[in-house]
């Protein structure tokens, strides 16, 4: 059923609003950023395909427990650094180590043999770090790629838990030697105004776009597992947490537990940050005894379930931070899958980061089968930009653009019809005026299924002629998805 909400017309900003400089950037329909009006249109989340195990943890030192998963694009390669733990015991145990395996392709993954440290009586694992006291429970690295940054610091990561002081920061060259950028932790208990903190994946970043390190990570906020964002100039010094809260167009965003949040910049999209986090559902038990027990799941870990859902946040130009997430979607985005074995206490949970894995395709990893002799990392695939899409029925609608100011030359779509549909683009000026030579009249119809078309008018698909001025785009679409759109150089 279509969600009656965005079939509504959404009102149109006042002409007098500052128009939106969207530059030469791509941008994606997974919130009303940029809608100023909708007739038969609506945002559509999509559904990412199952491809199956990308990773089992079949390593004695990996097992049931291991997780919190980060995937790091390295020049051509992705590396997927994890938590290995193969029995069930305190956060920040021994027994908890950082693993990593590599990629060329993002599908077929294998472990190299770093041989740093020995590991059940060998060097020949996959072990990046151990023995670091709680840091290896939730260990998140990520490519410094801050202009200037020094060769011994390209990669940075935080690991700890509020037993342990705080978040510790680590640095590397090369990402599988690391050491303590400094002796204590660089953000403390103490400066967390919470009851709890830390005791899940904690993800820091560089914001090209903000020009400062980013931190998102779980708190406790009346007993419920919220996210608050900090950030820092140097990553030693953080700013006091802000809680992130929930918009959605519709209705009152839920507050629910949220384990892992998994914030970061949308790789085709930077100044988009992209939040596939896991959904906890406390004490909401699927299985029975015997079908835990016919799964060998940990006796400890079945009596709770979760799932993935999508969100996004941006930085609000003019204001130091964006306080809120757009939770435009309620629903389960990666619900879990067939089978007792995904039905169980912290599973289901999404790796950090997105890998780009064919020419119109990337994947998301999701954590599954936790505490079962079967855990392992599952990949999901999406087309590019596909996350969610600006979607028209058979009947026909349009989506109209708040005031919009662009550069470039081209405007480029990532879209798909039927064969009876199509989308046209019209440019009009803030009183909903068409543009002679780029009104809907004048484009020609795009018909078929591309992630880069170049729209074309009778005067061809050169746009420079508009581009620097307050002007709004209107999509007329008939049985078609728009992905993304971009105003190309």
């Amino acid at each position: 059923m279509k969600p009656i909400i965005f079939l509504l017309a959404v009102a149109c900003v006042s002409h007098a609003a500052e128009p939106v400089r969207i530059g030469d950037r791509r941008e994606l329909f997974t919130d009303q950023f940029l809608i100023g009006e909708m007739q038969g249109t609506w945002l559509q989340l999509q559904t990412p395909r199952d491809e199956g195990i990308a990773l089992k943890f079949d390593q004695p030192w990996e097992g049931g427990f291991s997780g919190y998963v980060s995937i790091l694009q390295i020049g051509d390669k992705l590396r997927a650094y994890y938590r290995g733990k193969p029995i069930a015991n305190r956060d920040g145990s021994d027994d908890e180590v950082t693993c990593c395996a590599e990629s060329d392709d993002g599908i077929h993954w294998s472990r190299p043999e770093v041989g740093i440290y020995e590991v059940q009586g060998t060097r020949k694992n996959n072990v990046v770090l151990m023995n670091a006291h709680t840091v290896t429970h939730n260990f998140c690295p990520f490519l410094d790629e801050r202009p200037g940054v020094p060769d011994n610091e390209r990669f940075k990561a935080f690991g700890g838990t509020m037993e342990g002081g705080g978040l510790m920061a680590y640095r590397s060259a090369d990402g599988l030697h690391w050491e303590k950028m400094q002796d204590e932790p660089v953000i403390t208990k103490a400066m967390v105004p919470y009851k709890y903190m830390f005791d899940s994946q904690n993800v820091p970043f560089w914001s090209a776009v903000e020009q400062k390190y980013l931190c998102y990570y779980r708190v406790f906020e009346n007993n419920i597992r919220r996210i608050v964002r900090s950030e820092s100039s140097d990553f030693l010094k953080w700013s006091p947490p802000v809680l992130m809260e929930y918009r959605n167009p519709a209705t009152e965003a839920p507050i629910e537990h949220l384990y892992t949040n998994q914030t970061h910049p949308y790789f085709r999209a930077p100044h988009l940050y992209v939040s596939i986090a896991a959904r906890f559902m406390p004490g909401r038990r699927v299985l029975t005894d015997e079908q835990a027990a016919a799964i060998k799941v940990n006796p400890g870990y079945f009596k709770d379930t979760s799932d993935a859902i999508f969100m996004t946040t941006r930085p609000v130009e003019g204001t130091a931070h964006a306080g809120f997430y757009d939770r435009t979607f309620l629903e389960g985005f990666i619900r879990g899958g067939i089978g007792a074995q995904n039905w169980v206490s912290r599973t289901n949970y999404p790796a950090l980061g997105i890998a780009r894995t064919g020419l119109a395709e990337m994947s998301v990893y999701v954590n599954q089968d936790y505490a079962q002799p079967t855990a392992h990392l599952r990949r999901y695939s999406l087309r590019l930009d596909g996350f969610s899409s600006l979607r028209c029925g058979y009947a026909g609608g349009h989506m109209v653009t708040k005031p919009l100011v662009f550069s470039g030359r081209e405007l480029s779509l990532n879209f798909s019809t039927s064969a009876a549909g199509g989308i046209k683009v019209g440019f009009e000026d803030s009183d909903g005026n068409p543009i002679s030579g780029f009104s809907l009249d004048d484009c020609q119809m795009q018909i078929g299924n591309e992630i880069d078309r170049k729209v074309s008018w009778k005067s061809g698909t050169d746009i420079s002629a508009v581009a620097g001025k307050t002007l709004r785009l209107r999509f007329s679409m008939q049985d078609a998805d728009l992905y993304s759109f971009q105003c190309t150089p």
